[in-house]
């Protein structure tokens, strides 16, 4: 099936606008159908300071668009019978015997053990009852407790670098769920704790289990938990929007991520931590879209990919996930992966069984076996996940098909 390419140009026209309008520093975009490229744009900078083009090979800081690769982690393991799905996160981390969990709200309360523990199956489809802290005063305890976590994860990703994936999760399984796992969705820092469990498994640092079972084998050269000197120059400024007015540097550290992203992390975040390029990332991409082989290199079997496809949230569970994930009506939430299984309630075209994830400074996957189809686009805009910009661009995207 051919593109209209022609139509694909509105792409840069949306760029182009959102640029002059002060809604994001740069970005750039790719689309593969059929395994060819279909277009690459770009538009803005990198760093806005020093005119600074966003180009393709412009690092970026993927943020929670490093689950589906913690994802692709987990189940090379579960594909090799290591991991059982079922299995309680006890069995690998056995602080996880002792979950704790809090109905009060506020900053104090109460914890008694749960009734019910965590398995792999609630990190993979996020009702672990761990979320990324909380929002408000009224929030549940054990969300104030882990906003400290987090705030004591973001001193010490400065230096000294103490906090190890595995003392992060040891940590974590301190705090009090917010609710008995598996009875409702709340995203948040399952993939963390999945990083940890990878480790136990395969006996390997997190990163050193990625580069040698899948950014080796891809070739995937530009994708690290940080990036080293010689590369640093190539690493995107990140932004902050001001009333859609102004573009204000942003130099914080965010869920222990380091900003400057210059040295080797102790903490190696599967929920966030990775930096990646639009190139680097599509080989990934088109690894999926593929049935798990890229470039002569199998990652995973067609069936598990045709799984990612066909996965869906339990009933009670989905209904949960549709109140706390409005934007996202129209798809479900599996393996640290949206999945589209009503595309007429989805706002933006899309296809069935399309699947992918975002991040929180931007970048964005999709990946439709169906149309063999997929779309890669990188950013450092705060705040942004799936946002204006992106269903503009995949609504452009799916009307060429």
């Amino acid at each position: 099936m051919d593109m209209d390419l022609k139509h694909l140009q509105n792409i840069q026209t949306v760029f182009d606008d959102a640029v002059a309008a002060h809604k994001v520093a740069g970005l750039n975009c790719a689309v593969y159908k059929d395994g060819k490229e279909m277009g690459y744009w770009q538009a803005g900078y990198s760093d806005l300071e020093n005119k600074k083009a966003f180009n393709r090979d412009t690092i970026c800081r993927l943020f929670s668009m490093s689950k589906p690769v913690t994802c692709v982690a987990a189940w090379i393991l579960i594909e090799q019978g290591k991991i059982d799905i079922a299995d309680e996160v006890g069995k690998y981390i056995p602080e996880y015997w002792n979950l704790q969990i809090s109905y009060d709200s506020g900053r104090k309360g109460t914890m008694k053990k749960s009734n019910r523990n965590v398995t792999i199956q609630d990190l993979l489809n996020m009702t672990s009852g761990f979320t990324y802290g909380a929002w408000w005063d009224g929030a549940p305890y054990g969300e104030h407790l882990t906003s400290d976590l987090i705030a004591e994860l973001n001193e010490d990703c400065l230096g000294p670098c103490k906090i190890s994936t595995m003392d992060f999760a040891k940590k974590l399984a301190k705090i009090p769920v917010s609710f008995e796992p598996g009875t409702n969705y709340a995203y948040g820092l399952s993939a963390d704790i999945m990083g940890a469990v990878i480790e136990v498994v395969s006996g390997m640092k997190f990163s050193e289990f990625l580069k040698k079972n899948i950014f080796e084998p891809l070739g995937m050269k530009d994708t690290d938990f940080y990036v080293p000197s010689e590369k640093q120059n190539r690493l995107s400024k990140v932004y902050a929007c001001d009333n859609e007015k102004d573009m204000i540097l942003f130099e914080n550290p965010n869920l222990g991520i380091q900003n400057k992203m210059d040295h080797a992390p102790s903490f190696e975040s599967g929920g966030a931590g990775l930096c990646s390029t639009l190139d680097d990332y599509l080989k990934f991409a088109l690894m999926l879209v593929n049935g798990g082989e890229y470039n002569g290199k199998r990652i995973l079997q067609k069936k598990t990919v045709e799984y990612f496809t066909k996965a869906r949230l339990r009933q009670d569970l989905q209904e949960c996930f549709n109140k706390n994930m409005e934007h996202f009506s129209g798809y479900t939430y599996c393996n640290f992966l949206r999945v589209a299984f009503e595309p007429g309630r989805c706002k933006y075209l899309t296809e069935e069984g399309e699947f992918g994830w975002d991040g929180w400074l931007g970048p964005y996957l999709s990946v439709d076996i169906k149309n063999n189809l997929v779309i890669v686009m990188l950013m450092q805009k705060t705040g942004a996940g799936t946002w204006e910009v992106t269903r503009k661009c995949k609504n452009i995207i799916n009307s060429s098909l």
